[in-house]
Formats: structure tokens, sequence, C-alpha cells
């Protein structure tokens, strides 16, 4: 009887083990980071970076962040990489835009 119990218990835990499959990793892959390249999904948090607001068009960053810039010791994030470019034409002007976090 414990023999039969034995084997019993084996092999639920085998069962078990070969259906789980491999472990999820959050690590990023090639799809993931073309699925983000190719789609609208934001790919910066508005967390990350040191404007509230995009200098070019004044949208706020936690509505989406897809570019960023580094501007004198700061991180900003823009909306588009038009805005970007935009804000990199003539940064001195547009950042008073750019609602900066203290």
């Amino acid at each position: 009887m414990k023999y039969i119990l034995s084997v019993l218990v084996a092999g639920i835990f085998f069962f078990s083990a070969c259906q789980s499959g491999p472990a999820k990793t959050d690590k990023p892959t090639a799809d993931t980071m073309k699925m983000a390249q190719d789609s609208t999904i934001n790919i910066f948090e508005h967390m990350l970076v040191d404007n509230k607001k995009d200098p070019s068009c004044g949208m706020p960053v936690t509505a989406g962040i897809n570019d960023t810039a580094h501007y004198k010791d700061k991180v900003l994030g823009f909306c588009s990489k038009e805005c970007k470019d935009e804000f990199l034409k003539n940064p001195d002007v547009n950042i008073a835009a750019a609602d900066l976090k203290k």
C-alpha cells in the first residue's frame, strides 16, 4: 500500500512539474521591444523624467511619453519624436514650457 501511495504522489509531482512550462521572466525580448517600437505603447514612465509637460506642445507627460532628451542635467519626456525635434531646435526658449518638477 505504501508503494502504491508513493508512486501516486511521485506521479502527481512529476505531472505538475511538467505542466508548469518555462519560467516567465520580466526581461524584454526582441519581440516585445519591436512591439513597443511599432505600436503606440508608452515606452517611458512619467516618474522617470524631470518635466510635468511636454515643452513643445504642452501635453502632460502623465498622458504618455514616447521619447526623451537630456538637457542641462535634466531628463525631459516628450509625447512624440516630432515634439522632441522641435524642442531641440531651440531648447533655451522652449524649456520654460516644460514645467520642471522641483
